[in-house]
């Protein structure tokens, strides 16, 4: 009995050192998780924190037209020409149906976007082209509620538009400084495409910046570009960062399935939304100015001095608050009451929040020398004289002449020709294949200055021309319908 007694104690010691060693022991080696898969666990981790932080702010909005809302109308806005040729195809047949007698029917929602709600009393920020030629807009959030909204202010030019809904206690978006964005950094889609509410995409910040996408001079452009997957129905929705923080409002994309989308910055969409709250409307300051980065225009840049950076004044609307100042054609603006642009859209930015009609400073570069321009912005207005020259097209000339005759404007060859009258020099002529020809100057131009030089009197433009040099390039002022423009008439290489 001793005998058995000893053996089990034995074999309860053997038990416990084997169950003491194997806890004690580490696991093998198939057993243990890489560091890098415990990375990519709390990146995905990341973006389900941030699609579950977003979306409760984010809504589908959902558009009844107007009656006498035609496919027309919806054609001439601008961004029109950038959706994909599948999605204008169905747009145009919901216009169709649309255009039947109503008859008393229920209002047919056929239109829909995204939107995000940016102050919990019910303003919630989406893009103009979204609720354009609304008759009655929902608006439906993540948790399933649904509300009428009503457009409390559009803005066109930038497609920022916000709409109300009577609610309070709403969940309002975060907003990131849209100028500390950085190309590279994740970003993230949130929207409706299709009609698949709450798709969450993800990519990169492509690029910053990016201007001239609509062919519209007038639109206020100043595009981040992502490649997240974004598509119809994600316009008005957010772009957020892996804070979950507002980048940008979706707005345009390049194609299906090329990755190439486009968003309004956060700061901008922001800054013109808080007005369209308090006023209804944006009030967007305004000099009556054609620009150009300098280092976009290589023609220029080869004739001015002591500059590097800036913005080039390349045309003036007529009776426009520049036009009234001391600015003038070809000076190079490096500076707004003391902040440095060096991009058309950065002193687009910097005129656009200036109070209207108190005087902005001007750094300004002139023949190599600094100068300090005062302006008074005026108000954008509604059907502003469009001071852009699309038509110059650079050719290889074939002769060294100017081109061009001209005689004194008197108030009878106004008259005969169809001309406000001025002072100054009318082109009666332009030899065919010439310089001037090929770079659009037309019968009916007044030339107002050579190389930033008046040329009021016939003498005043036989000097300056013989000054001129077309192998450097030769700098000319003219008025045409009301702007001021120049053009460059140079010689180039056979």
């Amino acid at each position: 009995m001793k005998a058995m007694k000893q053996w089990w104690n034995s074999a309860a010691m053997a038990l416990a050192v084997v169950a003491v060693g194997g806890a004690v022991s580490a696991p093998p080696a198939w057993a243990q998780e890489s560091e890098a898969m415990s990375l990519a666990r709390k990146l995905n981790q990341a973006f389900i924190e941030v699609a579950d932080k977003v979306s409760p702010s984010v809504v589908v909005i959902r558009v009844a037209y107007k009656p006498d809302y035609s496919g027309a109308r919806m054609q001439e806005n601008p961004l029109w020409e950038w959706l994909p040729p599948e999605f204008r195809r169905d747009m145009e047949e919901r216009f169709r149906e649309r255009a039947e007698p109503r008859r008393n029917r229920p209002p047919v929602y056929s239109g829909q976007g995204s939107g995000v709600v940016m102050r919990e009393d019910g303003y919630i920020l989406t893009n103009g082209h979204v609720v354009e030629g609304a008759d009655r807009i929902k608006v439906r959030f993540s948790n399933g509620k649904e509300y009428d909204a009503e457009v409390r202010g559009v803005d066109s030019q930038s497609d920022v538009a916000v709409i109300k809904v009577d609610a309070q206690g709403l969940p309002a978006a975060k907003f990131a400084d849209s100028d500390k964005v950085r190309v590279g950094e994740f970003a993230i889609a949130i929207g409706a495409p299709f009609e698949l509410d709450y798709s969450v995409t993800f990519g990169h910040v492509s690029a910053k910046g990016r201007s001239s996408i609509i062919p519209d001079p007038s639109m206020d452009q100043d595009f981040l570009q992502t490649d997240a997957n974004i598509n119809p129905g994600n316009s008005g929705g957010p772009l957020v960062n892996i804070d979950g923080e507002i980048m940008g409002i979706n707005t345009l994309i390049r194609g299906l399935r090329t990755g190439i989308g486009f968003a309004i910055p956060s700061n901008l969409a922001r800054e013109v939304a808080e007005q369209l709250i308090e006023t209804g409307k944006f009030t967007r300051a305004w000099l009556g100015i054609e620009i150009r980065a300098l280092s976009d225009d290589a023609e220029y840049r080869d004739l001015v001095e002591g500059v590097r950076d800036g913005v080039v004044v390349r045309g003036m609307v007529k009776e426009g608050p520049a036009a009234q100042s001391e600015l003038r054609l070809g000076d190079v603006i490096t500076a707004v009451d003391g902040k440095p642009v060096a991009t058309a859209q950065q002193l687009r930015g910097e005129i656009r929040a200036k109070k209207v009609g108190a005087p902005v400073t001007l750094d300004v570069v002139r023949r190599g020398k600094p100068v300090k321009v005062s302006v008074s912005p005026a108000e954008w207005p509604e059907e502003a004289t469009p001071a852009f020259n699309r038509r110059a097209t650079p050719s290889t000339p074939e002769t060294t002449d100017l081109g061009i005759s001209v005689r004194l404007l008197t108030r009878d060859l106004a008259r005969e020709m169809g001309l406000e009258y001025t002072d100054g020099l009318v082109v009666t002529g332009v030899e065919p294949d010439s310089i001037a020809a090929q770079r659009g100057v037309r019968k009916g131009d007044i030339v107002t200055e050579i190389n930033q030089t008046e040329t009021r009197t016939l003498r005043e433009f036989r000097q300056a021309v013989r000054e001129a040099d077309l192998k450097q390039g030769v700098v000319v002022n003219l008025v045409r319908d009301g702007v001021s423009r120049f053009v460059i008439l140079k010689e180039t290489a056979e």
